[in-house]
């Protein structure tokens, strides 16, 4: 069980997985940088976490639902959570917006896993499916929420907390991705490279 003191937010998951770096930035030194990706999600983000519900018919919708998690360490927002009941079942359902397209890697998963781990935890229930709206394609799609997705989960939760607790960045690393990053100005992972180069070619005059 973790303190609130120790709490570390979902959204370094994300982070952690798109690069190790990026999130130790952002959670160890409190650097961020705006670029047309986080501000696309940030107005989206914002019609979306209002803090209000609304009941239609079996479907209770709450926005901007606080959570978080004494057992993982983990705190967070959910932009829209869905409490479907009927007759015979009830489902309680995160769903993420999101202003791209469903990406390569786990990390939208991861997230939603997170979620669904904090509001097991303190609804006493079982989460069985998440959802994402992904602005760009306009299109609703549902997740389930397997064991293999939540141990991958939970990996990455302990990889952040090992950065987030040894309270520094991992060294940078260029890759192709670093070119979409608003972090890019401030990580410079190309000169961090180049002085690699230069300390390899010192040495190989270094007598």
């Amino acid at each position: 069980m973790y303190c609130e003191d120790d709490f570390i937010m979902i959204s370094a998951l994300q982070h952690y997985i798109y690069c190790p770096r990026q999130c130790g930035l952002i959670h160890v030194e409190d650097a961020w940088q705006d670029n047309l990706f986080t501000a696309r999600g940030e107005i989206l983000h914002e019609k979306v976490d209002t803090d209000t519900f609304e009941t239609r018919g079996d479907v209770k919708t709450v926005r901007g639902l606080r959570i978080h998690s004494y057992e993982f360490g983990l705190t967070g927002r959910c932009d829209v959570v869905e409490f479907r009941k009927s007759k015979d079942t009830s489902e309680v359902i995160p769903v993420e917006y999101k202003a791209g397209e469903p990406k390569g890697d786990i990390s939208d998963e991861v997230q939603l896993c997170a979620q669904a781990l904090c509001l097991e935890e303190m609804l006493s229930i079982r989460v069985m499916n998440g959802a994402f709206f992904y602005g760009k394609i306009r299109r609703r799609v549902s997740v389930e929420l397997s064991e293999i997705l939540r141990e991958q989960t939970v990996k990455v939760i302990d990889g952040v907390r090992e950065i987030v607790t040894s309270k520094k960045a991992p060294r940078a690393a260029y890759s192709a991705k670093c070119r979409n990053c608003s972090l890019m100005d401030i990580c410079q992972p190309k000169s961090m490279d180049r002085a690699k180069l230069n300390s390899y070619i010192n040495d190989l005059f270094t007598v």
